[in-house]
């Protein structure tokens, strides 16, 4: 059973498959070949193979540029950050600078509850006129 991929990049010349199915850099599938073929391919366009998909049969590798590699890496981590953690609950607490006492007080207890109910918060503190 091969490793599962942790992080999205270059393969190199390790493929734990037989068989491939290979999409070009313009996103057209040449269809299933040979790992050798497609090793051939990758080295006679300059390219790298990089793996898609392996929980289907046959698993999906694509041939990118290291460029198209480092695009997709970045928009796959900004994903990653957007994306709020299952069963976290972000939430957020605005001051102004010239906030009353009352006010404060009120707003410190209800920031002290979400932390005792393990959200996560986040306090933005504006300054007044």
């Amino acid at each position: 059973q091969p490793k599962s991929k942790a992080a999205f990049g270059s393969v190199g010349r390790r493929i734990p498959y037989r068989i491939l199915h290979v999409i070009n850099q313009d996103g057209e599938s040449l269809g299933n070949m040979h790992r050798a073929e497609a090793l051939k391919l990758m080295d006679q366009h300059g390219l790298k193979l990089v793996l898609l998909r392996d929980n289907v049969e046959p698993p999906v590798y694509r041939l990118m540029t290291g460029q198209q590699i480092h695009e997709e890496q970045l928009k796959r981590a900004e994903k990653k950050k957007a994306s709020p953690k299952p069963g976290v609950v972000q939430k957020e607490m605005s001051f102004s600078s010239a906030i009353a006492k009352n006010d404060l007080e009120t707003k410190t207890k209800q920031i002290a509850l979400w932390i005792e109910k393990r959200h996560h918060v986040k306090v933005t503190i504006r300054q007044a006129k």
